[in-house]
């Protein structure tokens, strides 16, 4: 896969335009960037090739709903659990993300509720999910800047 320093401006423009709405034309795209449809067509299939470009998706309406709760909870996992606490939290319909990532955290989980006792017992289900050793979650209270599309 190449790296992001081998693609220019336009491409960066073009993936940009993307990442808000995946199923824009090739012809608003090619007005919107100053260059021909030809030219867009060639560069998405090239961002294709290089693994830039995974994949094109839709958004739910379900998906885009803002919970007015969010926050992000670390997770320690005792001994070699991971696999099976991972596939345990992707049952639970509040957790968007799962990472997982290094240092004193095994987990790094995004999630959301409707309204702080909600979170709590989601929180707590959570917790006692087995293989799980410790946790601490940090409510979001404002979201300044995003790269996930919105409606």
């Amino acid at each position: 896969m190449s790296s992001m320093n081998d693609m220019d401006a336009i491409d960066l423009k073009l993936i940009s335009l993307l990442r808000h709405n995946g199923r824009r034309s090739v012809t608003d795209l090619a007005v919107e960037l100053d260059i021909s449809r030809a030219t867009i067509r060639s560069r998405m299939d090239r961002l294709e090739r290089q693994g830039h470009i995974l994949g094109y998706t839709v958004i739910l309406r379900a998906d885009a709903v803002e919970l007015p709760v969010r926050g992000i909870m670390m997770i320690e996992i005792e001994g070699r659990a991971a696999e099976r606490v991972v596939d345990k939290l992707a049952d639970f319909p509040e957790i968007s993300e799962i990472h997982t990532t290094n240092g004193r955290w095994d987990l790094i989980v995004e999630l959301g509720a409707g309204t702080l006792t909600e979170l709590d017992g989601v929180l707590r289900r959570i917790r006692q999910v087995p293989g799980i050793s410790g946790s601490e979650t940090n409510l979001l209270l404002a979201t300044p800047r995003s790269t996930k599309a919105r409606l």
